[in-house]
């Protein structure tokens, strides 16, 4: 892996060769969480991705985003190749309303080794791939944290024996989330991930959703509605082409560069489509 590139793609070209620290943890979670967007754009512009971290690292490299899987497999190499003690582990995701589960609808990192003044354990709920979640890694202890306008409750699960539960905010795009500690390998999540890129019943199928978290709140473009949520919601339809990919590129940091004028134009009428479908009341 180009470890040099990864870094500077973060704006951290410094941290190649630092010592592992909590400090070095948190910005390069807060860098990842708020320069490489979550992003399930592959579907929809009909391209095949895999679980393998190497490739989605290359894609990152490329200057595009991705999701759990991706994000945090990627992101996992990267503290691997500077030294943090990680460790992936299977989770599952839950919706409102849903059960739940582990169900490897995610993949969780742990981080150890790192005490801290806050946290003298020195383990860590590392996660760069939850969208609109977490801006910085929160120590694995049972609490109340919160970051920036939105709060998260760490605590026991209830469905995974000795392991963990994150309950997002209630502005937040899921319930919450549920993992043990077993450590999981990448081919783990291969089935999932299969389902999750190809059945109609995904929702990164049916809806074209990028996000991207910052220290002050979180901007979600579903469809072709774009909200800004922190201190209140703002809320505007992109109604040209114009002004989606203008949003993609200044908003979500995502210039498509690796995406030519054909399939942009593909793509844009594909999530046209989609979005004046669900204004119907067709999909969500």
């Amino acid at each position: 892996m180009n470890t040099p590139g990864y870094l500077s793609r973060l704006g951290l070209p410094a941290l190649l060769g630092a010592p592992a620290s909590a400090e070095g943890l948190r910005a390069l979670h807060a860098a990842h969480i708020e320069k490489v967007s979550y992003e399930a754009l592959e579907i929809w512009l009909g391209r095949t991705t895999t679980v393998d971290p190497l490739e989605s690292a290359e894609r990152i490299l490329r200057g595009r985003g991705g999701y759990c899987y991706h994000l945090n497999g990627a992101f996992s190499e990267l503290l691997t190749a500077l030294g943090y003690e990680v460790t992936r582990h299977v989770g599952g995701v839950q919706h409102r309303g849903g059960e739940p589960g582990v169900t490897g609808n995610h993949l969780v990192l742990t981080v150890r080794g790192l005490p801290s003044e806050a946290n003298p354990g020195g383990a860590w709920l590392v996660d760069v791939g939850l969208g609109d979640a977490l801006h910085e890694p929160l120590p694995l202890v049972v609490g109340d944290y919160r970051q920036g306008p939105f709060r998260y409750v760490l605590r026991p699960s209830q469905v995974a024996p000795g392991g963990w539960r994150l309950d997002h905010d209630p502005v937040g795009s899921f319930e919450g989330l549920d993992f043990g500690l077993e450590p999981a390998r990448m081919s783990a999540f291969a089935d999932m991930h299969r389902h999750l890129t190809t059945s109609p019943a995904s929702g990164f199928v049916r809806v074209a959703t990028v996000q991207r978290r910052d220290a002050y709140g979180m901007d979600v473009l579903r469809g072709l509605q774009l909200k800004r949520l922190g201190n209140g919601t703002q809320s505007v339809t992109l109604c040209t082409s114009r002004d989606y990919y203008a949003a993609l590129a200044d908003v979500f940091l995502l210039p498509l560069d690796d995406v030519s004028a054909e399939e942009k134009d593909r793509l844009w009428h594909k999530v046209r489509a989609a979005h004046e479908s669900w204004s119907r009341g067709g999909s969500d």
